[in-house]
């Protein structure tokens, strides 16, 4: 079978929208969703994310996106929460954040929604699990969302069709090597 034909047949395949959760203490959970964010770019897709803690500073996918056409990117948070001097600055953020969300996924525009360190406002208590999951369960059959964050709650996990779990092996911060421009951010 051609490849041609291959990918016929799979776009022609009943499309059904999968719940994906990357957690774990291991590096590499946007990374991963920012994979499928460029793989569904190249297929003509609509792509929303959001980041929920980021925001404070320009990441390079953040600059890769304002170029991007089909791609919406809304960094929203207001940087690292356990750095923070005021938690209800946080808590607006996030709660700002998962509005747009909401909107997005209601909007029945997109093919996928990434949502970046969402984990981390459901640990904090922030935003509410049982919410999230309300609009996430009742979302367009064809819309695919990913969740990345470390501690991922139990129901997101029984909710989720795919779950992965990044382990830390090794990290070269813990040898005082800090984050690095263009591979981590």
């Amino acid at each position: 079978m051609s490849e041609r034909s291959t990918e016929k047949r799979l776009e022609n395949a009943k499309r059904r929208g999968l719940l994906v959760v990357y957690t774990g203490e291991g590096k590499g959970k946007t990374t991963a969703a920012l994979g499928a964010v460029f793989r569904a770019l190249g297929r003509g897709y609509k792509v929303g994310v959001v980041q929920f803690i980021k925001g404070k500073w320009k990441t390079g996918e953040a600059k890769f996106a304002e170029k991007q056409e089909n791609l919406d990117f809304a960094a929203m948070g207001e940087g690292f929460t356990w750095e923070s001097d005021n938690l209800e600055v946080d808590k607006a953020a996030a709660r700002k954040a998962w509005d747009k969300v909401d909107e997005m996924v209601r909007s029945d525009r997109y093919e996928l929604i990434v949502l970046d360190e969402l984990t981390y406002c459901v640990h904090y208590n922030f935003l509410d699990i049982d919410t999230i999951l309300g609009t996430l369960t009742h979302r367009p059959e064809r819309l695919h969302v990913i969740v990345t964050g470390r501690d991922a709650d139990p129901k997101l996990i029984d909710a989720a069709d795919i779950v992965t779990e990044m382990r830390k092996v090794k990290h070269s911060f813990d040898q005082g090597v800090p984050a690095q421009l263009g591979l981590d951010y």
